[in-house]
């Protein structure tokens, strides 16, 4: 397996396992965060998500493909920019910065790693 997959695949069991808890029991996860639980059901619809998009990218980093691996860049990178904003904006918890620094250094892992191939 290619370093480049490596980061595609331990990115895709960070958002496989991320959805799985959020899907099977959202209010564990809000309380991993000190958040306060909740009856809606959009943590599960966003469970649903990332566990289907994470199972995405093991697929992807199993097959090495290097498209994909290419197009998870920017999108990690987007996605750390906007989380972070959120946080900023204070209309998400400084918890989010954690997830804004996985995506990004997720990005930048893959981006070095695809450098070296």
């Amino acid at each position: 397996m290619s370093r480049a997959a490596a980061s595609i695949l331990a990115f895709g069991v960070y958002l496989a396992v991320l959805g799985a808890g959020l899907l099977a029991a959202p209010n564990r996860m809000l309380a991993l965060f000190g958040q306060p639980p909740t009856a809606e059901p959009w943590l599960r619809v966003l469970g649903l998500v990332s566990l289907v998009l994470g199972l995405y990218y093991v697929s992807a980093a199993r097959g090495e493909v290097t498209p994909f691996f290419r197009s998870t860049i920017w999108g990690r990178g987007i996605g750390a920019v906007v989380l972070a904003a959120l946080v900023v904006a204070k209309t998400a918890p400084a918890f989010v910065l954690l997830m804004a620094a996985l995506d990004g250094l997720g990005a930048l892992w893959t981006w070095r790693a695809l450098g070296r191939s």
